[in-house]
């Protein structure tokens, strides 16, 4: 409560970091804010070439929608993993690259972290609002399920800033951290079903004589649940199951916490580790 109660009394400054991101962001650039357009663009059509047409990765038909698009299956998943990706990213270094205001001038650190997340939000928010027009050109009417995204996209937001926070102090002490944070959003990306359906993860694997819950495993990473719930309400056209929809709140809720905490703790001694 003594955060919230602390940026709010900081929101001017908040609004004016943001919008340093914002004008930042694409600065002296030709394309300007029509990169955070082609950017994902780009990756979609190299993704459907690759995994679509040459490897031909199968991919599920939209229950009840009927859609059957890969392009369309591949950005459900690919712009939710994009935003927590880019905000890992982003924050790595939101500390590091305003030392010198940090050592000058007193407010609440936190207020760099949601200027960063407030920036990436507004790209997210486009690229949700392209995703939807596209899909609807397909036949997917996506209207009805736009109120159940925007929750998504709150928690999601949530799960992200939490991660953010615990990063971006971290990094300050340990710099080792951002290239270890690069190995393991690989890893993370492939361990998440947005190339592929999570039906290709069979529910058991058999090692010898052992049988592995594989499916179970596997679905113990949140963004799995994140992926498909937005694929749920945007390439489906239906509702998430509730047990898909309380396990990603309660990481959202928890994770944002936790992440307050830790940042809270290495936060005394930033200006001289800085």
């Amino acid at each position: 409560m003594n955060t919230l109660a602390d940026l709010s009394q900081s929101r001017d400054l908040l609004v004016n970091l943001t919008l340093r991101e914002l004008r930042g962001k694409y600065k002296r650039s030709v394309l300007g804010w029509s990169w955070s357009l082609l950017n994902p663009l780009a990756t979609m059509i190299i993704f459907s070439l690759v995994f679509g047409l040459l490897l031909k990765v199968p991919f599920t038909v939209g229950d009840p929608s009927g859609l059957h698009n890969y392009p369309a299956f591949l950005l459900c998943g690919l712009l939710a993993w994009n935003f927590v990706s880019n905000i890992m990213n982003g924050l790595m270094l939101a500390l590091l690259g305003n030392a010198g205001l940090i050592k000058k001038v007193f407010f609440p650190r936190e207020v760099l972290v949601f200027a960063t997340v407030a920036a990436l939000g507004w790209s997210f928010i486009i690229e949700v609002a392209v995703l939807a027009v596209y899909l609807i050109i397909l036949g997917n009417m996506v209207l009805p399920w736009m109120l159940g995204v925007i929750v998504l996209m709150v928690l999601l937001t949530m799960f992200a800033t939490g991660i953010g926070l615990i990063v971006s102090v971290l990094n300050v002490y340990f710099r080792d951290l951002q290239y270890l944070i690069g190995i393991f959003l690989q890893l993370w990306f492939y361990a998440t079903p947005i190339i592929y359906s999570v039906e290709r993860v069979p529910w058991i694997y058999h090692v010898g004589r052992f049988a592995i819950p594989a499916r179970t495993i596997y679905s113990i990473n949140p963004m799995v649940g994140f992926v498909g719930a937005f694929r749920a309400l945007l390439y489906d056209l239906r509702f998430p199951a509730w047990n898909q929809l309380a396990y990603i709140t309660i990481w959202s809720v928890a994770l944002l916490a936790i992440g307050f905490a830790v940042f809270r703790k290495f936060e005394p001694r930033l200006a001289e580790e800085l």
